[in-house]
């Protein structure tokens, strides 16, 4: 079910109810926040390290003391559905559902939903391009397949910096 990731804090997110699907990635070490239990990840997705997960509004506590807010506590569920990246420290805020089939740039904020196969990024996170575009633009600017191995490193200094000598 999830791979690279066997940390106290999943085991305890996973615990508490957060839900991920089968062939989920969580890279690194992402930060589920304070509700877990309102996070769900679907099928097939990669969540990279650094990423936070917020599900509630701390700020509300500036104006607790005033008698008409005082009851006032605001959370939000978040809803990443199957087949989905999100890239390294990226943000998802509080009521945002990520649509199947969807990328989230490295160091995005994530502040509203996000289309069914669409790439955002960004602060504010914005529509960058449809995910067919981007399967054009990376094929297009593809590297040569060199596996992982003991030649990996040589092969990749040579692709990118022989070339220019």
């Amino acid at each position: 079910m999830i791979k690279y990731y066997n940390n106290y804090k999943l085991k305890k997110a996973l615990k508490d109810g957060m839900e991920i699907g089968e062939k989920t990635r969580i890279l690194g070490i992402p930060k589920f926040g304070s509700e877990p239990y309102l996070i769900r990840i679907g099928k097939h997705c990669t969540i990279t390290s650094g990423v936070r997960f917020i599900t509630h509004d701390g700020a509300t506590w500036l104006f607790r003391d005033e008698e008409k807010y005082r009851n006032v506590k605001r959370y939000g569920k978040i809803e990443i559905y199957d087949n989905c990246f999100i890239g390294i420290n990226s943000i998802i805020m509080p009521d945002v559902a990520i649509g199947p089939n969807s990328i989230i740039a490295a160091g995005s904020v994530v502040t509203k939903n996000v289309p069914a196969g669409t790439v955002y990024g960004g602060v504010p996170a914005k529509f960058l391009m449809t995910l067919d575009d981007y399967k054009e633009k990376t094929l297009i600017k593809s590297t040569p397949n060199i596996p992982n191995g003991i030649n990996k490193k040589e092969k990749l200094i040579s692709y990118f910096w022989e070339d220019e000598k």
